[in-house]
């Protein structure tokens, strides 16, 4: 019955996580955009510095009328949404926010494969999405998609495997148990390799062409509304939160902290992860959107070349120490 419960209690506290910090994310982005661009909006809204507008929000798609096409895939269409969604609750699971087996949903010995194989899964909810929707300017943003997906899904790996070659496992929290903070100025660059890439992979700006609203309307997600279109936005912001929470145990010590770790590690855990979150929203709204072409030459052309050259590097690091 006490593994009943503590399997139980795990469940809850990773779905409440999942559930709540994406809409920090969420209101997060609607004030760092206010204050950077001078939006009035999500500052006035219920009053004392906007606190209501991802209430406001909420309303909004939720009475918004839920339409599916005449000539879509009815069951495909409506399933896309969860489909999109649900990898990254998978992934909450296996990422630790502090030491010991308590501070992790779900310990698993090959965890970088686990993390990033449910990871690449959530690209079949937009490709269901666009083929599902009978509607050409969806398909084109399903395809685009799935091609941005292959580009950077590579260079995300193999800055990955960086960190599993210094730490020698392949289990996150075997890696944070084998961090040392000399690593982080010889791993910086399969750091910005694998933010980035994540990024790409979530359609976060300046990658955003599949959802490129100025020739493809929204890609894969015209055709939905309401709260279906609002889960997919749900999946942007939890995978937001996963990049960073796995940038964070992989490139940046996760509950390692300068104050110890055995109490604060979690803080230090989402310390990392809100940085870098913030990091994310201030990225889109500096630079402009990436063409289709820039984006596959940044894939092939600089960030596999420097993912490669991080491992080479790590390869002599390790047998120089050893």
């Amino acid at each position: 019955m006490t593994d009943a419960l503590d399997v139980a209690l795990r469940i809850v506290i990773v779905f409440a996580v999942f559930m709540v910090l994406p809409l920090v994310v969420g209101q997060t982005e609607h004030k760092v955009m206010a204050h950077m661009q001078g939006r009035l909006g999500p500052m006035y809204a219920g009053g004392f510095h906007g606190w209501a507008q991802l209430v406001a929000d909420g309303v909004k798609f939720a009475q918004k009328e839920d339409i599916v096409p005449a000539g879509a895939d009815r069951k495909v269409f409506r399933l896309a949404p969860a489909v999109a969604l649900l990898p990254y609750l998978l992934v909450l699971v296996a990422v630790p926010v502090g030491p010991g087996e308590g501070a992790v949903g779900q310990a698993v010995d090959a965890g970088i494969f686990f993390v990033l194989a449910v990871m690449g899964v959530g690209v079949l909810g937009s490709l269901m999405a666009g083929w599902a929707s009978a509607n050409k300017f969806s398909l084109l943003g399903g395809l685009r998609t799935a091609a941005q997906l292959l580009a950077y899904e590579l260079p995300m790996l193999l800055a990955a495997a960086s960190v599993a070659m210094a730490a020698g496992t392949v289990s996150l929290p075997g890696i944070l148990d084998a961090f040392e903070w000399w690593w982080l100025p010889w791993q910086i660059i399969g750091a910005l390799v694998f933010f980035v890439a994540g990024l790409a992979e979530l359609q976060r700006p300046p990658f955003d062409m599949p959802v490129a609203d100025s020739e493809i309307i929204f890609g894969a997600y015209t055709e939905y509304t309401g709260l279906r279109f609002a889960l997919f936005l749900l999946a942007e912001y939890a995978g937001i939160v996963v990049l960073c929470g796995l940038t964070t145990v992989l490139f940046l010590g996760g509950w390692h902290g300068p104050l110890g770790a055995d109490g604060l590690g979690w803080v230090w855990t989402l310390l990392k992860t809100g940085i870098l979150a913030f990091v994310v929203i201030w990225l889109r709204v500096s630079y402009p959107r990436l063409r289709e072409d820039q984006l596959q030459k940044l894939a092939w052309t600089t960030l596999i070349p420097l993912a490669l050259a991080q491992i080479a590097l790590t390869g002599i690091v390790k047998v120089a120490i050893n």
